[in-house]
């Protein structure tokens, strides 16, 4: 898994693409640790070339977001609709703020 990440002046942006899953999910967790570790704590996820979350994914993500709080925010850009479909079924949509594009997700910080 390649991941890519931005600093801008109010947050980071980090970027991977394809499958999220077992397999591949504690890299992602090990590359946010990284982000809120060096005092990051407003991060935008640019999911536009993720084809595919699994459980595992979600669960980095929720971890991220608990410890982002109360000081910042993981917000979410570009994300497949039937990614974000499955995110409203098992009813996490509102857990997460989303963006269509990851303009708009930085300019929110």
């Amino acid at each position: 898994m390649e991941i890519q990440t931005t600093d801008f002046k109010r947050c980071t942006v980090i970027k991977t693409s394809g499958r999220i899953d077992g397999s591949n999910a504690p890299q992602l967790s090990q590359a946010l640790k990284t982000i809120l570790a060096s005092g990051v704590k407003n991060i935008v996820f640019d999911m536009s070339d993720v084809v595919f979350m699994a459980s595992a994914g979600w669960w980095v993500l929720i971890d991220t977001q608990k410890a982002c709080k109360p000081a910042g925010e993981l917000v979410l850009a570009k994300i497949d609709q039937g990614i974000k479909d499955s995110l409203n079924l098992v009813g996490m949509g509102s857990y997460f703020t989303t963006f269509e594009d990851v303009t708009s997700a930085v300019g929110n910080f």
